[in-house]
């Protein structure tokens, strides 16, 4: 019996090999008789209900190539076998195809890429890209074609950068992704290098009283003291107004400026009486808000170089925050509603930091009786009973 031979074409007896016919023209074949003839890594066989799939002869696994058009089936297992023969041809001709399909794909940089992320952005977000984009560590990559973009491109920018520059050149390779202009990653997602962050920490009570006690400027001061007592972002506080304070309730409410979501938290007397200091009307940091989140950093750090504190910023007011809130037993939920739900001043104090002290069970149901107590009795206008019962005013 003849044995058979299968080609990305078709199947042939053995000792035959389709070759291109020459003198016949493009698309002309003819078959030659050959001593050896090439065996083909994937052979394409249907199933019972119609589907094509094929089997990779030396691994014995089996997929679908989700078709039932057996012309299409077969250029499908052609397309596998010149690839298992040929692997960079076979990717050459891939930025063919995708070149014909999209013509501004042979010209498109990640220059054009990274000017296309910040126009779908707003306010501070988009101020971020803006300068995260002029890092110069992407400055290899602005002009390179992505379709000619390879893995260690990528690798060698990383090797210049920082973590911000990894971050962003994640977001900038996805939306890449996500646009269509890349036919496959440039870096496999398990290839990217693990991000790798400098310690932070909170600033203490006793580093906040230094700065404080040797503060001149009202505005600052006071901005200083919020920052500690309500662990808000840096812009948000700046940002607040005195529309955004519900002095009946206490309750101080605002928009966050990254997200957008709002944010409404309960005060206290020394709270209430930093609030009463600021402007009755309008901005509460007048001067503040013009100035740059950059600028507002910078001269706290001047501060704290100046009274030989290290490893703090503006940031840190958010990590001590998060970190008085776990060892007080503060929920974890209402932290996350303080700070944002994806704060990672949240996410690392309550993993890991703080130190936290459990109250007994009993002990700690009785606070929750008396703050039930105490808020039933400030709705109703009368005295809590320390009983256990409510007393008229």
């Amino acid at each position: 019996m003849i044995g058979r031979t299968q080609s990305p074409v078709g199947d042939y007896p053995d000792g035959i090999l389709l070759k291109a016919a020459k003198g016949f023209g493009f698309g002309s074949f003819m078959l030659v008789p050959t001593k050896r003839a090439m065996k083909n890594r994937y052979r394409i066989f249907r199933r019972s209900w119609g589907t094509y799939y094929y089997e990779d002869l030396e691994t014995k696994t089996q997929e679908s190539l989700k078709t039932r058009d057996k012309a299409q089936a077969h250029r499908l297992v052609a397309a596998l076998n010149e690839t298992s023969v040929s692997p960079a041809f076979s990717l050459h001709l891939a930025r063919v195809y995708w070149k014909a399909g999209d013509p501004a794909a042979a010209t498109r940089t990640w220059q054009v890429v990274m000017e296309e992320i910040p126009k779908l952005k707003h306010g501070e977000t988009r101020h971020r890209w803006e300068i995260a984009i002029r890092d110069s560590a992407f400055d290899s990559l602005r002009k390179r074609v992505l379709l000619e973009t390879q893995a260690e491109h990528f690798l060698r920018a990383l090797e210049q950068g920082s973590v911000s520059t990894n971050i962003y050149l994640r977001r900038i390779h996805n939306f890449a992704m996500d646009m269509g202009w890349l036919p496959w990653p440039v870096l496999p997602k398990k290839r990217w290098p693990a991000f790798r962050f400098k310690e932070k920490r909170g600033i203490t009570r006793a580093e906040h009283d230094a700065i404080v006690e040797r503060e001149t400027n009202p505005e600052r001061l006071d901005f200083y003291q919020l920052a500690w007592h309500l662990g808000a972002a840096q812009s948000d506080i700046a940002f607040l107004d005195a529309g955004d304070i519900d002095w009946e309730s206490r309750v101080l409410s605002f928009a966050r400026r990254k997200t957008g979501s709002i944010a409404m938290m309960r005060f206290e007397e020394d709270v209430a009486e930093i609030l009463r200091r600021r402007p009755a009307s309008g901005p509460l940091f007048p001067y503040l808000r013009t100035v740059r989140a950059g600028d507002r950093a910078t001269e706290f750090k001047q501060r704290c170089d100046g009274l030989g504190i290290k490893g703090v910023t503006l940031h840190s007011y958010r990590y001590a925050w998060a970190e008085r809130a776990k060892t007080a037993g503060y929920p974890e939920r209402f932290a996350q509603q303080a700070l944002g739900h994806n704060s990672k001043a949240v996410h690392r104090a309550y993993a890991r930091k703080a130190l936290v002290e459990l109250p007994a069970l009993s002990e700690f149901e009785a606070q929750r009786a008396m703050f039930t107590q105490a808020a039933k009795a400030k709705a109703t206008g009368t005295q809590p009973n320390v009983s256990g019962g409510v007393q008229p005013g």
